[in-house]
């Protein structure tokens, strides 16, 4: 028996690799599916079946491709309707991979269809479970995402999650190993730990939501308690993930276009598409092609492009760095922008060597914030999320969250400088280059975000525990 859990950092997600005796399964497979055919190569098994856990909403499953390449069945549990074959799995039905047994275990509550699969080992014994978004570690899966008809709440799907809970996870044997879809990071969950693998006996312990004495009405109120708005890219991945997708290999091969710097201006006149940098936010400061938006790669890449970019078939063409063009396209592809249609050949530095305009962003260590904060202090914005910012912020700074920095465009001055910083120096770049999308270009960047401004002087609120909000 073989399990292997392949974890992506960038969308905090679990896939799962399972394989005995001649087969194999994957669980909620990653859109780029070359890596588990190949582990199945290697070890000369045969793909048997995709299980699925639930529609998930913020990312673009591999199943559809998958099974295209290898001829395995998908499987999704009850109440699940998809536009492709799969096989509906009934509560309780039994699959066979080489010696194992896998038995689907319906949990609704996230989903209607959420399905948590129990794996038994080659002795039948009750080994592990794969939870998709029912369980993670530290929390559950928020039941607001799947509420499509006025007669249903996310009260009332939290309330489904409990029992689903309590009756079909909760008496399973303590020793088993708890696979969960997500870990912290990931917006489907909002008090997620940062292990990805636990026991179920750990879990009774530590998960508020598995508490014994917890009533229903407690659990209802805890659950749904500070739930933020969803992502709005997530029902358009739904969407997919039920429908079906083009190739992740046709999208690759429409963006791997390379422009030369003209050709690039020509395409963003003519198709009106988002010139994205994907660079390090330094680079970007020091340099950009006006109008582009930064959003790196080397950070929350994916979720900041669903939760900023919203359409899924706008068109993009990418400023990356050579030789990560590719990876670009993958990564925004697994959230479901498909629609990449070219690559500035040579990377910013040929924009620049051909004689194009440039621009800049002023970006400043924290400490010159410091010394000009008499003058600033009504002039500084936090782009942090909200629980970071009544955690803990700079005295009279405004809170302009990144998330929805399109509705605070009116609080930003005209004239005159302002500082704008997040936590490390990431998302304050993202901030800055939409606002001077919008035609605002009078910021200042602080450089390391609030984890620098902590070793400065400035005065900060009284420190708040982000758990006591």
């Amino acid at each position: 028996m073989k399990i292997e859990q392949i974890y992506t950092g960038c969308l905090a997600q679990g896939a799962y690799y399972i394989s005995s005796n001649g087969e194999a399964a994957i669980i909620d497979p990653l859109r780029e599916v070359n890596q588990y055919v190949a582990r199945a190569e290697a070890d000369n098994v045969k793909i048997k079946y995709i299980f699925e856990t639930h529609f998930h909403a913020d990312f673009v499953s591999g199943h559809v491709t998958l099974a295209e390449k290898t001829g395995a069945t998908i499987v999704y549990g009850p109440n699940a309707q998809t536009k492709f074959d799969s096989h509906i799995a009934s509560d309780g039905e039994i699959f066979t991979i080489g010696n194992l047994t896998i038995k689907a275990l319906h949990t609704p509550g996230h989903t209607m269809e959420s399905t948590t699969y129990l794996l038994l080992d080659e002795e039948g014994k009750e080994h592990a479970i794969f939870t998709g978004d029912t369980l993670f570690l530290g929390d559950v899966g928020r039941p607001d995402l799947a509420q499509k008809a006025a007669d249903i709440t996310q009260e009332d799907l939290a309330a489904i999650l409990f029992d689903s809970l309590r009756t079909k996870i909760m008496p399973l044997p303590d020793a088993i190993t708890v696979y969960p879809a997500h870990g912290a990071g990931s917006a489907c969950g909002k008090n997620m730990m940062k292990e990805t693998v636990d026991t179920l006996g750990n879990q009774k312990q530590m998960n508020y939501a598995l508490r014994a004495d917890m009533t229903k009405e407690e659990f209802v109120k805890e659950v749904t308690d500070g739930l933020m708005p969803p992502p709005k890219y997530f029902p358009l991945n739904v969407k997919m993930n039920k429908e079906g997708y083009e190739s992740i290999d046709t999208v690759i091969e429409s963006g791997m276009k390379a422009l030369s710097p003209r050709e690039f201006e020509v395409v963003a006149t003519e198709t009106e598409a988002l010139m994205l940098d994907v660079r390090k936010p330094q680079e970007f400061t020091q340099g950009h092609v006006p109008n582009s938006i930064f959003i790196g790669l080397d950070g929350s890449f994916a979720p900041w492009v669903g939760e900023l970019i919203v359409d899924v078939k706008q068109p993009i063409i990418l400023i990356a760095p050579e030789g990560r063009e590719e990876e670009a396209i993958t990564r925004l592809s697994r959230v479901g922008f498909d629609n990449t249609i070219g690559y500035l050949k040579g990377g910013f530095e040929a924009w620049k060597s051909s004689g194009m305009p440039i621009e800049t962003i002023e970006s400043v260590p924290a400490s010159q914030l410091d010394e000009q904060y008499e003058d600033y202090a009504d002039r500084i914005f936090d782009a942090r999320k909200e629980g970071e910012y009544l955690s803990e912020h700079i005295n009279r700074a405004k809170h302009t969250p990144l998330g929805n920095i399109n509705a605070h465009l009116s609080e930003f001055p005209k004239e005159g400088k302002f500082f704008i910083h997040c936590a490390g120096g990431y998302r304050s770049v993202i901030a800055s280059s939409i606002l001077k999308s919008r035609g605002i270009h009078n910021m200042i960047d602080v450089q390391g975000g609030f984890k620098a401004i902590k070793e400065t002087k400035l005065p900060l609120t009284d420190y708040v525990c982000p758990s006591t909000l």
